[in-house]
């Protein structure tokens, strides 16, 4: 067959001369991957061949080209790849098999030719895999996919798109509900370069459409998610907040009261403390008294301390902490950590307690933030989604050309429906049959 000018062999032949001659300066390197050929040596047709013979009628020099099929040992390998790296060897021609996982070639490769699609989306993304990578020394790389109208291009690249579709499904256990762009790109991908392949504006209006649809869906999955969130937090977190706080309010006043009832006027006069059945109206002694029963524990479990303005004290060790602490109970309960200092370990347990009213504005001003939050969830659980028009203008759009392109029934049963195993034995039935 004669040669075509305009075929995507002779457009990748261009494309990688071009490259090649603009990045002369500095060596910079490509590699063009196709597996439906071979370099064969014999004289017989390979696209391996006509592309390189394309390049050196162009200019290139022989000795810059090369295919990875000839260096058929591990040590020519690796020469190969070091001339690749040092920029000796400007263009490497390979399949995804040969030059996929383990080519560390990167160091200076400007740019990536897919002449082929291979079968499974894990090769595309081994051929990616080779130029985006940690020691590729060029900011910016380019990436080119050469496809033929109403050709077997537009089947593989619906073959790909397909697998990594039901890989995608397989992977994600829920719908992510955070950005549109959560959509599966590199499917997506794939079928923009099928619609490209086939030339049928339908196929590409339903290619596009079907990308919108898609993030249309997650953004009405995460609108109806949180509408359930708020719903939730209506009916149940925020009552609960509601009546923790309020009952925490209600046991800090009572305290402060009853702490009132059982403190002497003026901060010099020291309140009677109790510890062990012994009133202490000395602080010093009292201090001392905490000590010795800290000294006297066995255990670190709580014990009663006594009672020191009208509230119960407890006695525990914390074991991870390593330190002795003090329960002061009544209708709340307020934790106190203790020291070795006789004075101070009273100054902390009185300002635990002074320090009740704070607790109080604390309290009070979380509940009124909570109340707030309640009503602006109640305002916000009933806002309809804002694009719902035009997800259900573009879902019915994409149901029509589905019909228009017979697409509605076979692709959808691919992903979405089970297969019987009833249909099974029928095949099997009329196989046998024949």
């Amino acid at each position: 067959m004669p040669d075509d000018p305009e075929g995507k062999v002779a457009i990748c032949a261009d494309n990688v001369f071009r490259i090649w001659e603009e990045h002369k300066p500095k060596r910079l390197t490509q590699l063009v991957f196709s597996d439906l050929s071979t370099p064969k040596g014999d004289g017989v047709f390979s696209v391996y061949s006509d592309i390189k013979a394309k390049l050196m009628a162009k200019g290139v020099p022989e000795h810059e080209i090369a295919f990875i099929h000839d260096a058929d040992t591990e040590t020519r390998k690796k020469e190969l790849f070091a001339k690749v790296r040092k920029g000796q060897i400007r263009i490497l021609l390979g399949s995804t098999q040969k030059m996929g996982s383990g080519t560390n070639v990167q160091d200076k490769l400007i740019a990536l030719h897919d002449l082929d699609c291979p079968w499974r989306p894990a090769d595309l993304a081994q051929r990616l895999g080779r130029i985006v990578r940690q020691g590729n020394r060029n900011p910016e790389v380019e990436v080119f996919r050469y496809v033929t109208e109403s050709t077997f291009d537009s089947y593989l690249y619906q073959l790909v798109e397909n697998k990594q579709k039901f890989i995608a499904q397989v992977m994600t256990s829920k719908l992510p509900v955070r950005i549109a762009e959560d959509v599966d790109e590199t499917a997506l991908s794939y079928s923009e370069i099928k619609a490209l392949a086939t030339g049928n504006p339908l196929i590409i209006e339903k290619c596009q459409l079907e990308m919108d649809v898609n993030k249309l869906k997650i953004l009405h999955a995460s609108h109806l998610s949180q509408k359930y969130s708020l719903e939730d937090k209506i009916l149940k977190e925020y009552p609960q907040e509601i009546k923790r706080l309020t009952e925490f309010i209600t046991g800090f006043n009572a305290d402060i009261k009853t702490i009132g009832h059982n403190t002497p006027p003026g901060k010099e006069t020291f309140p009677p403390m109790k510890i062990g059945g012994i009133v202490y109206a000395d602080k010093a002694q009292a201090g001392l008294a905490i000590l010795e029963a800290c000294k006297n524990m066995t255990s670190p479990d709580t014990v009663p301390l006594g009672e020191y303005r009208g509230l119960a004290m407890e006695l525990y060790f914390d074991p991870f902490g390593k330190e002795y602490r003090v329960t002061l109970r009544s209708a709340i309960s307020y934790d106190v950590r203790l020291d070795t200092d006789v004075h101070g370990n009273i100054t902390r347990l009185d300002n635990r307690l002074d320090g009740i009213t704070d607790l109080i504005v604390g309290h009070e001003k979380k509940l009124a933030d909570v109340h707030a939050q309640m009503e602006a969830a109640k305002g916000e659980v009933d806002r309809p989604f804002p694009q719902e028009a035009e997800y259900k203008e573009k879902s019915a759009r994409l149901k029509e050309l589905n019909v228009l392109l017979k697409l509605d029934k076979k692709d959808n049963q691919v992903f979405e429906a089970e297969p019987d195993e009833n249909d099974f034995e029928s095949r099997r039935t009329q196989t046998l049959a024949r």
